[in-house]
């Protein structure tokens, strides 16, 4: 492992901001890094989109903007060093990886499957299988929250 200077790009988002019913905000500005142009000036558009919604933000469009700079970064010498290094941090995704998880998830279902009885064999008792569904023990538990857009 070496370490490098990289380009990134700094979004800074300047914005005063009043709590309801006041008519004077404070000034404030938070920070993003990018690794690419394109994507901080997507994410610069969505959030003066948002901002500019809200009923009391309002955006210093001067001050704001994606700046590129340069960053300290570790870097490795190939997929393998940089699995190796971090297979261990707790959230750690392998690069390209979605598949492999997708490919994991698919075999673990389909064991799981081939293990069960149809649910006509055991006369409902669960858990069976109907087809390719698993029907598992209605879940006891706290209520939850579903999130929807409008």
């Amino acid at each position: 492992m070496d370490i490098s200077w990289i380009q990134i790009f700094i979004l800074t988002l300047s914005e005063c901001v009043a709590p309801a019913g006041k008519t004077v905000c404070q000034e404030q500005q938070f920070e993003l890094r990018f690794l690419s142009q394109e994507d901080c000036s997507y994410a610069l558009e969505q959030l003066i989109a948002l901002k500019d919604e809200a009923e009391y933000v309002i955006v210093n469009r001067q001050k704001s903007g994606c700046a590129p700079s340069a960053a300290e970064s570790k870097t490795y010498a190939s997929l393998d060093a940089i699995n190796d290094a971090n297979k261990n941090t707790v959230g750690w995704r392998v690069p390209g990886s979605e598949d492999a998880r997708r490919i994991e998830v698919n075999q673990s279902y389909s064991e799981r499957l081939s293990e069960l009885m149809p649910c006509k064999d055991t006369g409902d008792v669960v858990p069976c299988k109907v087809g390719d569904i698993i029907v598992e023990e209605q879940a006891k538990g706290d209520s939850v929250d579903v999130w929807k857009r409008d």
